[in-house]
């Protein structure tokens, strides 16, 4: 089982302060926990304009929310940025679809004890606590390099390939070339805090508040 939690307000608002919204929200399957009523405060309190606001059951099934995006592209093409309520896959999978556009994530992912589910998608979400992935235009650093380094390649890619596995894509070549294509890449100035690795477990909700 997963827990999903709203990120602190200073690593949401100021990427997203004055700029057109729109919103794609999951509402979670059995096996994760999602503060929807947080989520709804939240979204009702924003001051930027909010262009559209979708949910839909497993966002991180890529055909789904590619049939979504197409309903509602008019919408989207007109937003500025996407905001995503979901777990780490789900943001993958939104970030893979709409790759015009940033797309940012309002969410951690934390690990709780429990069943994990099976998927067969080509995403994966590593339940941290702090999720990277606005500052790495939708990929995550941490599924996708296979050091798990989060500010910047190793140096031991060739030809955009990775060190570790030469078949797969060096995963900060691939960042590199989002954020150059949405001209953002001065989001790569940012250095990253060391992981705490204390959010794994010690930062998840309680299960209190869950069976609540």
């Amino acid at each position: 089982m997963l827990v999903v939690q709203l990120k602190p307000d200073d690593e949401i608002r100021p990427h997203i302060a004055g700029k057109k919204i729109f919103i794609l929200e999951c509402l979670g399957c059995q096996d994760v926990y999602s503060p929807i009523d947080e989520i709804n405060k939240f979204i009702d309190n924003l001051k930027e304009e909010v262009l559209g606001r979708v949910r839909l059951d497993y966002i991180c099934n890529r055909d789904f929310v590619s049939a979504y995006v197409k309903g509602y592209s008019e919408k989207i093409q007109e937003a500025d940025l996407v905001l995503v309520f979901s777990c780490g896959v789900g943001t993958q999978v939104v970030s893979s679809v709409i790759e015009h556009k940033a797309v940012y994530t309002c969410c951690d992912t934390l690990y709780l004890n429990g069943f994990q589910g099976l998927s067969v998608q080509q995403y994966d979400c590593y339940q941290c606590g702090e999720c990277y992935m606005n500052y790495t235009a939708g990929v995550c650093p941490l599924t996708n390099c296979s050091k798990g380094l989060i500010n910047g390649p190793c140096g031991g890619a060739q030809k955009g390939k990775c060190e570790v596995n030469p078949e797969a894509d060096c995963a900060w070549v691939v960042i590199y070339n989002r954020l150059e294509k949405l001209k953002m890449l001065d989001r790569l100035d940012k250095v990253l805090a060391p992981r705490n690795y204390s959010k794994l477990l010690s930062q998840s909700l309680s299960r209190e508040k869950i069976e609540r």
